[in-house]
Parts: C-alpha cells; structure tokens; sequence
C-alpha cells in the first residue's frame, strides 16, 4: 500500500509539472493551428475597475492616453468602486473627454467591471488593472488576433517593471511567469490559452459575460470566451508593467485568494471539463487549473509515504533526502527572504514552490467553509 501511495503520487506529480508542458510544447510543433493577424483598428474601449487608487490611477491614465492607436478608436472606462481616498478627484484631473469616470458606492469589483461594460461602445473591450501600466503599442499588439474572425479573446503578456526588486518569493515568482509565458506562446500556437491576466487582455464585445463576485473576472471572461466557441490567443508583445509583491505575506495572500477564486470558476465552468465536447482544452484546463493548484495533496502524500519506506531501499532513501532538500531550500528562502543571499535560484524557486502550495491548502480549506472574497483591496488586486 505504501509503495501504490508512493508510486501513484510521483506518478500524478511528474505529469503536472513535467508531462503536461511536454505535452504542449510537442502538441504545439506537430498540431498547430495558424491564426490571421493583421494591424486592425476596431474601436476600443478600455475598462479599468479602481479602490482606493489614487497614488496610481492618473499615471495609468497617462499611460493609456499616450498609446500608439487612433484616439477616435479609444475610449476608457474607470469604476471608481467606493473610493475613499481621491481617486475620482484624480480621474477628473486627467481632463480628458476619452475618459468616462463612473463614481460608484462600494459595490465590489465584479459589479464596477459590470457597469464599467455597460459603458463601453467599443467593438473589443479591453480589460486592466489600475496599477498595470501599457507599453505604447500594447492595444495595437493586443487587438491584431482579432483580425481573425474564430477569435474571440486576446491574453496581453505581463511583465514586471524590476527584475530586481522584491524578495525570494516574488523573484522565484517571477521565474515561474517566463515559464508559464512559454506555454502560453505554445497554446496559442495550437488551440486556445487557459486563462489571461488581469493585467491587460481583450474580449469581444459580444462575448464579454457578465461578471460574479465569488470568481477572478479574468479567468472567468477567458472561460467564456472558449465555451462560446472562440478561441482565446496569447499576444506576447502586447505588454502590461506591473509592481512586485513587497513581502512573502503578500505574496502568500494574493496566491490564497486567486486560488480560491480560480477553482470556483472551474466549477463553474465545470462544463469545459468534457472533452468530448471541448477536446484537448479540458485536459488542459483540469491539468493546469486543477491539479497544479492541488499538487500540495499529491505532495503531502509523496512525502508521507517516502518517510515510511526510506529504510527500505537507497532510492527511497535518496527520495527523502531530495524532499527534505527542496523544502528546506524554501524555508530558507521564505524564512530569509530579505537576505540577498535567499535570492539565488536555488532559494528563490524553492520558496515560492513551497509558497504556493502552501496557499493552495489554504485556498482548499477555505472553499470547503465557503469563503468567498468577494471584496477587494489594492493589496490583492492581482487576479
């Protein structure tokens, strides 16, 4: 029984993290699927949800008003969701007539990207968060897929303004994201994406569904998008700059809720899980939104049996020193995480791996009591 557990959990781990990206890189070299690109202007409007924002919100603006698209083609949308603070004050001062500010009560984020949407007249809608800041050419990058009529959604790439700051965790963090952009790059090429960022994606306008509260809004409008029958496509040099988590407590939170979040939107969308209707994307979607949110399981058990049968065998012995290795690295590198010492790859990777699986039992243990977050702060405005 120890070595079936033993087995069957190393067997469930090296799929998730090793076999499933083998799977995609090869599928997208011997089974792509080309898509029309072209420099297509339709009309946008960008809808931007805000709380509390004040110390970025006008440089966001700035930041949109100085893109490289036709300012007839552009319009933006802010929902000032229940600001205390002077964010509308700051809108307002931007003065310009391509920005629409709606100042709402606190109604939460999905409600204010709801009426934010009701707002846009634009043909693509594309969807931010107050803190990203656009590259001149991203709507321009963000909107040529759509020049394709089979697609119906477009993920921005995400990028991080230092590559420097932050502690170990945001820079094994970071390391984890130019892994995940390359099997972005390799879904596009065969099919579909799972999911967008916050940061920066678009959606036709059409297709934009309205929003729950209890769901991260990116995942949940990428989903939709792919159970209409489009494709979702990933433009990489249409690119959002964002700020690093400043602590492993940030880090750790804004991991717990985005995993909450993610796994109900699964379930809701449980539907993309058949594939006999949605063919390769629901082994992906299961693969990269179900069994690498819930690899801490497989993990725990891993461990638990390689500590029974490490007197039985070298390998068994070598398997447990190799566990005891890893996560020791990363309590090193969350415990020390300011050292600059602890930034080294073989601290940085290992803390942000035990990091999140750590969140990811957190996020379980809160979906069994039902929580919910359906509230948001500047602090776990990532999603």
């Amino acid at each position: 029984m120890k070595r079936a557990i033993f087995w069957g959990s190393g067997a469930l781990l090296a799929y998730t993290y090793l076999g499933f990206p083998a799977l995609v890189l090869l599928r997208a070299r011997l089974r792509p699927r080309p898509y029309v690109e072209a420099d297509v202007e339709p009309s946008v409007t960008v809808v931007v949800a805000a709380h509390n924002e004040e110390e970025v919100i006008e440089q966001k603006l700035r930041s949109l008003l100085d893109l490289d698209y036709p300012s007839e083609r552009l319009g933006i949308v802010v929902a000032s969701d229940g600001s205390t603070d002077g964010t509308a004050d700051a809108v307002r001062r931007v003065g310009d007539g391509r920005v629409e500010l709606l100042d709402l009560p606190r109604v939460g984020k999905a409600e204010a990207l709801n009426r934010a949407v009701e707002c846009a007249s634009g043909e693509v809608v594309v969807f931010s968060d107050a803190n990203s800041l656009f590259d001149q050419r991203a709507v321009r990058e963000l909107v040529r897929p759509f020049a394709d009529p089979g697609v119906g959604g477009v993920a921005g790439n995400q990028v991080y303004r230092s590559s420097t700051d932050g502690d170990a965790s945001t820079l094994g963090e970071r390391r984890y994201w130019d892994f995940d952009r390359m099997l972005k790059v390799a879904l596009s090429r065969a099919g579909s994406v799972t999911g967008s960022t916050g940061a920066i994606h678009a959606v036709r306008r059409g297709l934009v569904a309205k929003l729950r509260d209890d769901v991260n809004d990116d995942l949940f409008l990428s989903l939709r998008v792919v159970a209409n029958g489009y494709r979702l496509v990933f433009a990489p040099k249409a690119i959002a700059y964002e700020g690093v988590s400043a602590t492993v407590a940030d880090t750790f939170a804004r991991r717990v809720r985005v995993m909450v979040r993610g796994l109900r939107c699964v379930a809701v969308e449980r539907g993309l899980l058949d594939p006999r209707r949605y063919g390769f994307f629901s082994l992906q979607l299961a693969s990269h939104k179900v069994l690498l949110r819930t690899a801490a399981f497989p993990l725990a058990f891993l461990a638990v049996s390689t500590g029974l049968l490490a007197r039985t065998g070298r390998f068994y012995r070598a398997a447990a020193l190799g566990q005891v290795g890893l996560y020791g690295l990363g309590a090193c590198g969350i415990v020390f995480a300011r050292r600059p010492w602890s930034r080294a790859k073989v601290f940085a990777l290992p803390a942000y791996f035990c990091l999140v699986n750590a969140a990811s039992v957190v996020a379980v243990w809160h979906l069994a009591h039902r929580r919910r977050f359906e509230r948001w702060s500047t602090a776990s405005r990532k999603s």
